[in-house]
């Protein structure tokens, strides 16, 4: 059988929308808004340091002569290390590290190749500011579909004439947030359509709020998910996928949106080296087809989903075919959703109800 295609965000950088303009450090109670944008681009050296793909939030800073000249010296080595969003990295940093010195050292480490998020300890994603520790995954914007399709799923599948579950017996619907790294996609979707307690109170479509659950298997991630998931409501939970989740959740899940490791492992080192040397291999490696994980989702699910439910898994385009097939073969119906905009694509699944 031929091998795997690795889609082209697994051996070059992927292009963002650029930093996103906000102000501040991660507030203590949980993800906060953020606003703006600038146009996307390419790294200009492939052992450059690479851009995330996923917007990143900035602060103005007063356009004085201090701050021109020692923003000209930040962008200038930021340049030369090869980010092509010199400047706007410099705004960031000039305005996360007011000392010199902790600023120097700071451009230092990026120009090095760590993760400017880290560095911040934050990152945006749909349009929230997303607490993000050192060695965490840091969120994609192409993940930005996964948020979208689940915020679709709960709309489409509490509406009248549809089968509503626990909804109509006045309960939220439960919400999990799987592979939940950071817990970006949970906090996101918790944005979006209100918390059943918590950060989140005014439902966007009439939702009521969610009951929402994240969990990983990394202790790293649990602990940064707390940041961002607590907040607004929801649990977050530490173990080897649905291992992790409380006994009582079987059978009653609406929405499962799940971004488990898909990348083919060969295909690890061929990343930018941000991720490769930065992110935990554990949130990357998705064995030989990049399929391990996505072949357990397919079996184990069933049970967790409630009667007309759904499982949202984000993959590739080259391995959505065989996403969906797995799915299928458990009782499915699938549909593959892609994203130019977003350079995403995600399968899901919907269980009969």
């Amino acid at each position: 059988m031929p091998a795997p295609e690795v889609p082209p965000s697994f051996s070059a950088p992927v292009s963002s929308n650029g930093p996103v303009a906000s102000s501040g450090p991660v507030p203590s109670s949980g993800p906060a808004r953020t606003s703006g944008s600038v146009p996307s681009s390419r790294l200009a050296r492939n052992n450059a340091p690479a851009r995330s793909s996923h917007p990143v939030p900035f602060t103005a800073v007063a356009p004085d002569s201090a701050f021109a000249a020692a923003f000209e010296h930040v962008a200038a080595n930021l340049r030369s290390a090869g980010c092509v969003f010199a400047e706007d990295e410099a705004r960031l940093l000039l305005s996360a590290f007011p000392s010199p010195a902790d600023r120097g050292d700071a451009v230092l480490r990026r120009m090095s190749g760590i993760p400017l998020e880290h560095l911040l300890g934050w990152a945006g994603f749909c349009g929230l500011r997303i607490a993000v520790d050192p060695g965490v995954f840091v969120p994609r914007l192409r993940t930005g579909l996964l948020v979208r399709e689940a915020v679709a799923a709960l709309q489409t599948s509490l509406a009248p004439g549809t089968s509503r579950g626990r909804y109509d017996a006045g309960l939220p619907p439960v919400v999990v947030d799987l592979c939940c790294g950071s817990g970006a996609v949970g906090a996101a979707v918790a944005a979006a359509v209100g918390a059943s307690s918590g950060g989140v109170t005014e439902p966007s479509f009439g939702v009521a709020g969610i009951e929402l659950h994240a969990a990983d298997v990394d202790p790293a991630a649990v602990s940064c998910a707390r940041k961002n998931i607590v907040p607004v409501g929801g649990q977050v939970h530490q173990g080897d996928l649905f291992s992790a989740l409380p006994a009582h959740l079987r059978g009653r899940v609406r929405v499962l949106a799940v971004n488990a490791p898909y990348v083919p492992t060969e295909a690890i080192s061929t990343m930018p080296p941000e991720a490769r040397e930065y992110e935990s291999h554990a949130a990357l490696d998705g064995g030989t087809d990049g399929l391990d994980f996505h072949r357990r989702l397919a079996s184990e699910a069933p049970e967790w989903l409630e009667p007309g439910g759904c499982i949202i898994v984000e993959t590739s385009g080259g391995q959505a075919a065989r996403t969906a097939e797995l799915l299928a073969a458990a009782g499915f119906s699938t549909r593959t959703v892609q994203s130019g905009e977003l350079d995403g694509t995600v399968v899901v699944g919907s269980w009969p109800g």
